[in-house]
Order: C-alpha cells, then sequence, then structure tokens
C-alpha cells in the first residue's frame, strides 16, 4: 500500500514539545550567555543604584531601597531571526505544525528561559534583601505573565526583524525605555501627576509593580488591576503573533 500521511490529532504533541524541547536546549546550550550574564548585570545594577549611591541608607515607602529595588531587577528576541540570517527558517516551516503550535513552542520556550533567569537571579539576590515573599502567589503569577510578556514580544521583533540590527533596534527603543520608565529604579508616587498617568500606562509598569507587592507586600498601583492589564496584554499580543505566522509575515517568500 502507498504511504499515507501520518495522523496526529487536533494538536501535533510531538511536534510542539519537540520544537519546544529545541528552544531550552538552545539557551541551556549558551549558558553563561543567557543565565549567567543576567545575573551578572542585575548585581551590577544592584551595586550601582543600592551601594555606590547610598541607597541602602534611604527608605521607599518605609522600607530599606534595597529591599525595594530588588524585585525589579529580577524581571530584567528571539530565535527567529538566526533562522532567517542562517536559512534554516525551513525547519520551523516544514514539519506539519499550525501557527498556533509554532508560536506555543517558541513562546514557552522564551518563557522557561524568564522563569530560569529570573529564578537565578532571584538567588543571587536573596544575600542582600533577603527572599521577599510577602505573597508568593502574587510572585508565581507575575513570574510566568511577565515572561509570557517577554516571550511574545520576542517572537513578534523576530517576525518583524530581517537582521539582527533590526532585533537591537527593537531592544533599544522599544523594550529597554518601556523597562526603565516602569518604576524598577523608583516609586511612581514620587513623579509629578502627568507622568505619573505616563508611567501607569506602561505594561511593563504592571509587571513590575505586582511582581514587587508579591515580594515585598508595598505597590504603586491597584495589584488587582496590574493582574487584569497583563492577561489583557498577553492576550493581545498572543492573538497578534498567531496571525503574523498564519500569513507568514516576513516567514515566507
Amino acid at each position: 500500500m502507498p504511504p499515507e500521511p501520518r495522523r496526529f490529532g487536533a494538536v501535533n504533541w510531538l511536534g510542539l514539545w519537540t520544537l519546544y524541547r529545541k528552544e531550552v536546549s538552545r539557551f541551556l546550550n549558551v549558558a553563561t550567555q543567557t543565565v549567567a550574564a543576567p545575573v551578572v548585570s542585575a548585581l551590577l545594577f544592584l551595586a550601582v543604584f543600592a551601594l555606590a549611591m547610598g541607597g541602602g541608607a534611604r527608605t521607599v515607602a518605609g522600607m530599606p531601597y534595597v529591599e525595594f529595588l530588588a524585585p525589579g531587577l529580577i524581571m530584567m528576541a528571539s530565535s527567529l531571526v538566526i533562522a532567517k540570517i542562517q536559512g534554516s527558517i525551513v525547519d520551523l516551516l516544514m514539519p506539519p505544525l499550525s501557527p498556533a503550535e509554532q508560536l506555543a513552542g517558541l513562546a514557552l520556550g522564551g518563557l522557561t528561559r524568564g522563569l530560569v533567569v529570573g529564578t537565578a537571579v532571584w538567588l543571587a539576590l536573596v544575600p542582600f534583601a533577603g527572599p521577599g515573599l510577602h505573597r508568593p502567589d502574587f510572585v508565581l503569577f507575575h513570574a510566568v505573565a511577565a515572561s509570557l510578556m517577554m516571550a511574545l514580544l520576542g517572537v513578534l521583533g523576530g517576525l518583524w526583524s530581517e537582521k539582527f540590527d533590526h532585533l537591537a533596534a527593537v531592544t533599544n527603543f522599544v523594550i529597554t525605555p518601556l523597562a526603565f520608565l516602569s518604576g524598577t529604579f523608583y516609586s511612581t508616587e514620587r513623579l509629578p501627576a502627568f507622568w505619573k498617568a505616563v508611567a501607569h500606562a506602561n505594561p511593563f509598569f504592571y509587571m513590575i509593580d505586582g511582581f514587587r507587592y508579591g515580594m515585598t507586600g508595598h505597590a504603586d498601583g491597584a495589584p488587582g488591576a496590574g493582574v487584569a492589564v497583563l492577561l489583557a496584554v498577553n492576550l493581545g499580543l498572543g492573538l497578534w503573533a498567531h496571525r503574523l505566522f498564519r500569513i507568514g509575515y516576513r516567514l515566507k517568500p
């Protein structure tokens, strides 16, 4: 009998698992760059902002500045660009994976990387700021939601970018400004009314603020509203990325 196409059912779980495992293996194989480097960067930020500038003696919202700063540092695109440049994007397009499965494999790989890096940074900062688990449920939710948001932004950046310069532009002109203006290094309560409103319009603010609330019990905004914002943003980014995969945006000639 002639060969027949293999049936995978409603979801190609084997293909999805293979793509996810490939993404995880990719960043673990260069753990010095993908895990150790963020830990060193977070410790340098802590040293500069909290120690060299005398932050250890200052307080924010009644807590030591070191303890206030550390949760933001823990929250400190994409293999698609490498695949495009090397011509290996066909390895993603040829397998029998639906757009949703392609997106899920890449996004879940990025989410896992975020959780691994966040855990490593948290362990490195514990000696300086303590474990800080006021609401473990909030810490877990915001760790997952923030990692997923950054993974989806990485996927979108990778789809748009055709060379590393494009991806660097996304990082330098989108990700970095949003991160630095999110209240990571300061309390938004000290900002003038206009700039406070601008900060609260930044989705990264809710990512940082909710994570800080989970670890220290202090929040500049409403923690419940932050949960809703992160869910809405991740849903929007996911739908956007799925549509781009479905139409083959910058993936197919």
